[in-house]
């Protein structure tokens, strides 16, 4: 993409310079420094960026963002992307991290609307609430980021065809119990990759035990504690699904305590595959999420903030087989 920068940089002003000559809004200007930035505009394939112009009308070219915590590696990843794409559009990036707390949400928006910033990128939605019920006071446009209200602008993740590629893979293994880490209920990120694997089970006609589901979050001690949980079962199961990558490197704890190995007693996937799941000593058969369309896709969205019906962007995800999963392995009997 051709930025801003790149015009000022081939016709010899400043951005602010650039900007000015190729605002539609102002008089056209026909002197030889504004003829020179629009010929350079035109040989580079140049177009104004409506998302970009439209913040700067209120003055601050910023928009916030609002993660829970900056130590989870996905928000961390999350955020560079949704900064970086931002910074290619001549718009700054800040960011307020609420624990994952509603409490602390509303004072993280009312910090960031104190700042002026011109638009929210909003990653902690949960449901059945609706952050346009906090938002109600604050004029300012917003939308969400990896988790949906179902009502709001949002740029997610295919979580529900992610949940199933990762079940899908383990029964194409020959996996027949495959248990699941899950999430917090309130996060529709949880919930739709807990609905992919409830229907690729279903499709293989295989009936969902509710006792080989365990796990209301997305840290790895969570995930530690919901590995033991159904590895303690006298009939484990073969395989298991955990709804993030942190939660799945708590299982692979949980199996290291009780002196089982990844995968010749157990396979597991994980999900996001953040950086170090490839680097792991067995490295980990993940679910990839494209956080770069997704933080392209919120920004995007506050351009919209007009539409009469607020519209949902999804990112289709990949699965990474790797190291972590294989057929079950036939286990030693009595001696």
């Amino acid at each position: 993409m051709v930025t801003i920068l790149d015009v000022a940089r081939a016709a010899g002003v400043s951005k602010s310079t650039v900007s000015r000559v190729l605002d539609e809004r102002l008089p056209r200007s026909t002197n030889s420094t504004a003829e020179r930035v629009r010929q350079a505009a035109a040989e580079l394939g140049y177009v104004r960026n409506s998302l970009a112009s439209g913040l700067r009308r209120t003055g601050t070219n910023t928009v916030g963002v609002v993660v829970p915590r900056l130590t989870d590696t996905v928000m961390a990843m999350l955020y560079e992307k949704i900064a970086a794409t931002a910074a290619v559009r001549g718009i700054s990036a800040l960011v307020a991290t609420t624990q994952d707390q509603p409490e602390a949400e509303h004072d993280a928006v009312d910090t960031l609307v104190q700042r002026q910033v011109d638009g929210l990128i909003l990653t902690t939605a949960r449901t059945p609430t609706s952050p346009a019920d906090q938002l109600a006071n604050h004029p300012v446009r917003y939308a969400l980021a990896l988790r949906t209200d179902g009502l709001s602008a949002s740029s997610i993740g295919d979580d529900r065809l992610g949940g199933h590629l990762a079940t899908r893979h383990l029964l194409d293994l020959g996996h027949r119990r495959i248990g699941l880490v899950s999430g917090p209920d309130y996060a529709s990120s949880a919930q739709g990759r807990r609905d992919g694997y409830r229907q690729a089970l279903t499709e293989a006609g295989i009936i969902v035990d509710e006792a080989l589901i365990e796990g209301d979050s997305f840290s790895m001690d969570a995930g530690e504690t919901a590995g033991r949980a159904l590895l303690n079962n006298p009939d484990r199961p073969t395989a298991i699904f955990a709804v993030n990558d942190n939660t799945a490197i708590g299982v692979m704890a949980a199996a290291h305590t009780l002196g089982l190995r990844i995968p010749e007693d157990l396979s597991l996937v994980g999900y996001n595959d953040i950086p170090v799941v490839s680097r792991l000593p067995v490295p980990l058969t993940t679910v990839r999420v494209p956080f770069d369309q997704i933080a392209a896709g919120a920004l995007d969205l506050l351009l919209n903030h007009n539409d009469t019906a607020a519209r949902t962007l999804i990112a289709t995800p990949t699965l990474i087989p790797r190291r972590s999963t294989v057929p079950p392995q036939p286990q030693p009997g009595p001696a």
